[in-house]
């Protein structure tokens, strides 16, 4: 192995020791999330969950996209969940994996009838302005 390939195993390995972002990649196992999905889900404020998502997403992990206010991310290497489902063999992990978990979550996708009421802003046409 040259010593590129060794750093970018070192990064890889660096991103994942951390158990919030084990976690992160966990609920990212099935389907993309949005962050306050991820807030929901590990009990966390929005800044530390950001910040993860960083390490995560610089090491090659996850990617991300924009709707709107909300940021979603999805899982880019899946063959890091072979390596999270082979460390919890070995642990010997107690759980499976959590593929989704009723939250609060005031996100579109997850409360879609609260989208009005959560984004009333919006622009008006020139029909709707009062003179």
């Amino acid at each position: 192995m040259n010593n590129s390939t060794a750093e970018r195993h070192a990064q890889i390995f660096k991103a994942l020791m951390h158990p919030v972002r084990l976690q992160i990649l966990d609920l990212l196992r099935n389907d993309e999330q949005c962050v306050c999905h991820l807030e929901a889900q590990l009990g966390q404020r929005q800044a530390y969950v950001s910040q993860q998502l960083a390490v995560l997403r610089k090491a090659g992990l996850i990617s991300d996209r924009r709707d709107g206010l909300n940021s979603y991310y999805r899982i880019t290497q899946p063959e890091v969940l072979t390596m999270l489902d082979t460390a919890r063999a070995i642990v010997g992990g107690d759980e499976a994996p959590e593929t989704s978990l009723a939250v609060d979550c005031p996100c579109p996708r997850c409360s879609p009838a609260l989208e009005q009421d959560t984004y009333p802003l919006r622009l008006l046409s020139i029909e709707e302005i009062p003179c």
